[in-house]
């Protein structure tokens, strides 16, 4: 076939058969076009080949759903089943059949292996949160129902004081207090009020530690009733003033109106008294060092015990030397002075002895050589004092004032000499100041 000549038919022959390549392309051009269109198109238009599909997904997940929500139904009654059968044992265990028990057991454990536990975690007490909701719930009611009454018990309250409010809250609830979270141990809420009442009795102690009572009484409303309780403030009264203590009425409301108002002393700490006076220094010609005057500073102190046993120290050491060496009733430092006390109104007397010191034994030519020396007879010396106790700065009980200081020398003749000495000024008076070391344990309760 010849491309370059030839008449005018063969030429518009040729013509026709050379487009045909160029009409492909562009077709396949419009196919891509269209093509890439499909691909874009919005999900409204897709096929529906791809609109089966997530058809068929939903009904293999609802399949799947109806299979756990089955196999769930077939584990609850499988529990419940393994729970009864269990509660069975419990039972026949109480009721002494051992063996109907022990085959109870097995069968429940067949079925659930944790059933004990599960079971436990079903009977633990709720939320602390739920509790109160269900409690308010319950207000709720009783106030829609006994208007009246409520209007009656409402003019009661006014006069009453918020110890008797919240006895009636926990008296209607039965519990003095509930957990604040869900606990893996006992909670103390699950303590019979008898025990909790014994354990505050440890918490104030032989020592009558009243400042620890009234820090446990702010934990919450329960601890707060319970701290009020009747019985161990009486006690505490008892205690303080004896034989003397007679009853809080009429003059008192109450026991612990009564302890904090009436006259006492006070025993987590020490009362300090503080002396300074100016001595005459010695001119010497060998001091550089001469003051013509001298300030001389020492400390008095005084630990009261409740069953009326006291001690005191006149020291220039420090004073957390000093307090530690009062401690103990039997103190170690041969220097304090031991003695007793009576509480009269609000006075105290006190009656001080020095310890007995054991001297030791001379050798035989010791004694030989001073037999013919004259015996030096210093005599025993008693120290009888008496307080008034005073409020400080707001402070109840906490000042000591000197009202008499007798010192009475006994000598092995027989000889008894009192010296009476001024108090005018001379004597400052004693301030009580707290010490944490004495009320850290407790030895034994309040009896």
């Amino acid at each position: 076939m010849n491309y370059f000549g030839g008449s005018d038919d063969d030429a518009g022959g040729d013509e026709d058969q050379e487009s045909s390549p160029f009409q492909n392309v562009e077709a396949l051009k419009c196919f891509r076009e269209q093509w890439q269109r499909e691909l874009k198109i919005s999900p409204k238009h897709t096929p529906k080949a791809l609109t089966k599909k997530p058809q068929v997904l939903d009904g293999i997940a609802s399949d799947v759903k109806n299979r756990e929500d089955r196999l769930k139904s077939e584990e609850i009654s499988v529990e419940a089943k393994a729970k009864n059968l269990f509660l069975q044992g419990i039972e026949n265990e109480q009721s002494g059949k051992l063996y109907e028990a022990i085959q109870f057991y097995r069968r429940a454990v067949q079925l659930v292996p944790d059933i004990e536990f599960r079971l436990y975690e079903s009977t633990k007490p709720k939320f602390r949160s739920e509790k109160m909701d269900i409690m308010e719930k319950k207000d709720v009611e009783e106030r829609e129902n006994d208007d009246h009454e409520n209007d009656v018990e409402d003019s009661v309250d006014n006069d009453c004081d918020i110890l008797g409010k919240l006895s009636r809250i926990i008296e209607k609830n039965g519990y003095f207090c509930f957990p604040e979270c869900e606990q893996s141990t006992t909670h103390i809420s699950a303590l019979p009020m008898e025990i909790f009442f014994y354990i505050l009795r440890w918490v104030v102690s032989s020592e009558l530690d009243i400042r620890s009572l009234e820090m446990v009484s702010r934990v919450c409303q329960g601890f707060y009733v319970c701290a009020r309780d009747a019985e161990i403030w009486r006690m505490a009264c008892v205690r303080v003033w004896g034989v003397n203590c007679g009853r809080y009425e009429p003059k008192y409301l109450s026991w612990r109106e009564m302890y904090m108002q009436r006259p006492r002393l006070r025993y987590n700490g020490c009362y300090i008294s503080k002396t300074t006076y100016i001595r005459h220094g010695e001119n010497s010609f060998q001091d550089q060092f001469y003051k013509p005057w001298h300030l001389v500073e020492y400390f008095r102190y005084l630990r009261f015990f409740p069953e009326g046993k006291v001690l005191m120290l006149t020291s220039t050491d420090d004073a957390q030397y000093c307090v530690s060496s009062l401690k103990n009733r039997n103190p170690r430092n041969t220097s304090v002075l031991i003695g007793h006390y009576r509480l009269r109104d609000n006075c105290v007397s006190l009656i001080l002895k020095r310890q007995e010191t054991k001297t030791n034994t001379t050798n035989f030519s010791n004694r030989r050589r001073k037999r013919n020396e004259p015996i030096h007879d210093s005599g025993e010396q008693t120290f009888h004092v008496e307080f008034e106790i005073q409020n400080y700065r707001k402070r109840p009980n906490s000042q000591l004032s000197w009202l008499c200081y007798i010192i009475y020398t006994k000598y092995k003749s027989g000889e008894e000499i009192p010296t009476k000495l001024s108090l005018g000024g001379r004597y400052p008076p004693f301030r009580f100041n707290r010490v944490k070391s004495y009320t850290q344990e407790s030895e034994f309760p309040l009896q």
